[in-house]
Parts: C-alpha cells; sequence; structure tokens
C-alpha cells in the first residue's frame, strides 16, 4: 500500500478590503458636502443617488469581509453605513427628487439621531488605536448631529440653512481623511513598509 502523505495546504486570507470601503465613504461625504453647500443642486439628487448605491455594493463586501476576518467595529460598522448611508440615502435622494415638496422628510432627521447616536457611542472602539480612522469617526460625530438637527425641522428654516456647512465641511474633513487613508493601506501594504505614514 503506497504511503500517503500529508500536504501542508496553506489557505490564502482575503486581501484587507477596507482601504475600498473608505473611498467609497469618501464619495459620499464628497456628495453630502457639495450637496448640503448647495454646490450642486437638487437636480444633482438621483446622480448622488446612483454613487451612493455604488457605494453600498462596495461597503456591503467589505462589512462582510472584516467581519468574517473578526475585525468587529469595522465589519458592523461598514454594514451599518452601507445600509443606512449608501443604500437608504441613494433610494431616498431618488424619492425626494421625484416627489419634491410632497414628502415629509423630517423622518430623515429621527433616522439621523439614531445615526448619529450609534456612531458617536461606537467612537470608543475607534480609540483603542489613535490614528487616521479615529479623526474620520470624529468628524462624523459632528456631521451626523447637525444633519439630525437639520432635517428633523426643529429650526427655523434660515437657521437650518445656515447651520448646513457645519456637516459639510465635517463631512469633506472625513472624506480627506479617508481618500488618505485608503491610499496609505494600499500603498503600504503593496511596498511591505510605511511610505504613506499613519501616525
Amino acid at each position: 500500500m503506497a504511503e500517503i502523505q500529508e500536504v501542508n495546504v496553506r489557505t490564502k486570507e482575503w486581501s484587507n478590503p477596507t482601504a475600498a470601503g473608505l473611498v467609497a465613504l469618501a464619495v459620499a461625504c464628497f456628495c453630502f458636502f457639495a450637496l448640503l453647500n448647495g454646490y450642486v443642486g437638487p437636480s444633482a439628487m438621483p446622480l448622488i443617488g446612483c454613487w451612493l448605491i455604488g457605494g453600498f455594493v462596495v461597503q456591503i463586501i467589505v462589512a462582510f469581509v472584516d467581519l468574517k476576518s473578526g475585525n468587529h467595529a469595522g465589519g458592523n460598522t461598514f454594514l451599518y453605513f452601507s445600509a443606512f448611508f449608501m443604500l437608504a440615502s441613494g433610494m431616498e435622494l431618488f424619492m425626494k427628487w421625484i416627489y419634491i415638496g410632497e414628502l415629509d422628510a423630517t423622518v430623515d432627521g429621527y433616522v439621523w439621531i439614531v445615526l448619529a447616536l450609534v456612531t458617536i457611542l461606537w467612537t470608543p472602539a475607534f480609540f483603542k488605536k489613535f490614528g487616521i480612522l479615529s479623526l474620520i469617526v470624529l468628524a462624523l460625530d459632528i456631521a451626523l448631529p447637525f444633519l439630525a438637527i437639520i432635517d428633523i425641522g426643529i429650526l427655523d428654516a434660515a437657521l437650518a440653512a445656515d447651520l448646513k456647512i457645519v456637516p459639510a465641511f465635517a463631512m469633506l474633513a472625513a472624506g480627506l481623511l479617508a481618500i488618505y487613508l485608503s491610499a496609505a493601506t494600499v500603498v503600504n501594504t503593496a511596498f511591505g513598509k510605511k511610505i504613506y505614514p499613519l501616525s
């Protein structure tokens, strides 16, 4: 009888997809920055919706891979970002554009309250190791409560319009930081050393 030899098969793990998820986040942040500041008008809403739905595809994949690899904080965050920031927001923009003036969008304020509270309460998980990701989360911690206050409709319309600058620039900061972190992740991993500093 021939001797059976054990073959040591090394299973190749998947690469970390967080960089792609950060690019999707940056796209969303830049879209919201432009919309909140009035740099693009309501006619851009369906196009922004398309970009956000594209981001949903990326972030849901990132969430599943992160969760499978044991990245509890990152995986869960990308999971709810993919659902609410990307897919739901993308579909909502289509609805708002179709039914301009006919929808009671104050419900968005209540949803933003939930997302703001969750993000703020989850923030300590991203401070275990302080870095650029921590700053991204802090920028979102600033933006989301303002979006909630603006959308819930408790402010005078003029004041609400003036306050849009705060979440707009917080989103811009988060987007720029996400672009840098994604680039650092990809380039540093490709070279196996620190090319772009992360601290």
